[in-house]
């Protein structure tokens, strides 16, 4: 069983340079704790996935330009997310808004090639399958 996931919770991208929190926003008028509750539809760069910080993928254009101008020393720049496709798996049996509730074992791919993890769902006392 895995716990659902609310806004606030802490989010990791394997590229990234600093954590940062989920932002959900109330449409799905579901909430867990009085906090609204997070689906798989939830991975809208900066609306839900705010910035790392800085970036260190060498798949992300503006590392890899900023890598040739520094002679091919790797050179992190800032982060912007870019993730288009949904989180993944998602609970199969708890729905949010018509969508599975997103879970803390739930993952999302950044196009240029990061993972994007959950660190801390949010809350503790909610679970889920």
């Amino acid at each position: 069983m895995g716990q659902l996931v609310v806004m606030g919770a802490m989010l990791q991208c394997s590229f990234g340079a600093a954590p940062t929190s989920l932002i959900v926003l109330p449409t799905n008028c579901t909430m867990c704790n009085n906090v609204p509750a997070a689906n798989i539809m939830d991975n809208k760069p900066i609306v839900n996935i705010p910035t790392f910080g800085m970036c260190s993928c060498p798949a992300n254009p503006t590392v890899a330009s900023a890598t040739a101008a520094a002679l091919g020393v790797l050179t992190p720049m800032p982060c912007v997310p870019a993730t288009v496709a949904p989180w993944v798996p998602g609970s199969p049996t708890v729905l949010i808004g018509n969508m599975p509730a997103l879970n803390n074992s739930s993952k999302c791919i950044c196009s240029y090639g990061g993972v994007i993890s959950i660190n801390n769902a949010g809350q503790a006392t909610t679970n889920i399958a």
